[in-house]
């Protein structure tokens, strides 16, 4: 088998061409195995990095309320010592217990960025109110929260829970009808 890409001999000059040629391609055949090894490498390295945040997600969310519930757990633990003293003293003595049980939950939840919002008096709003009611009142502007029945609490500035609320409305000219009651 000849070397020649013609019929003919080779020249000096024409296998001289002929090995640079092949020492050109195996220098970018190893330029190529490098940049795909290299390519292997930071596809693994980003599935790695991709897995561990996962973990790590995984981890923080399973783990995020734990200094909250630490919190919570002392306010617990007098809910018993309220609920043995209920067996034992006085209703003012319990009603005394369970008003201080309430502060101490409270500043928990106020701690972690929880607070209680007013709502009776105030302008009924669908984003921070529930209506489960509505009343004819006239001593009071229309669509306005009468009564509160669950106490609506913010959580950083957002609604964490709507306050549960009965609605005033303007009676009817011709007396309060069944269906708003």
């Amino acid at each position: 088998m000849s070397d020649s890409f013609v019929d003919g001999p080779v020249t000096n000059e024409g296998a001289e061409e002929i090995q640079r040629l092949r020492e050109a391609l195996e220098t970018k055949t190893r330029e190529v195995e490098a940049q795909q090894d290299r390519y292997l490498r930071a596809v693994a390295e980003f599935d790695n990095v991709r897995k561990r945040a996962a973990r790590e997600r995984d981890e923080y969310t399973r783990y995020a309320n734990e200094s909250l519930l630490r919190d919570i757990l002392p306010v617990l633990d007098n809910f018993d010592r309220a609920l043995q003293a209920a067996r034992s003293e006085t209703a003012t003595a319990l009603a005394t217990g369970v008003e201080l049980i309430q502060r101490e939950l409270l500043r928990v939840l106020e701690k972690h960025g929880v607070a209680p919002f007013d709502s009776v008096g105030q302008p009924f709003d669908p984003e921070r109110h529930e209506a489960i009611a509505r009343v004819h009142r006239s001593d009071l502007p229309d669509m306005t929260v009468a009564t509160e029945t669950a106490r609506g609490y913010l959580l950083h500035g957002r609604v964490l829970r709507p306050a549960m609320v009965t609605v005033a409305v303007a009676p009817d000219e011709s007396g309060p009808s069944a269906a708003d009651a």
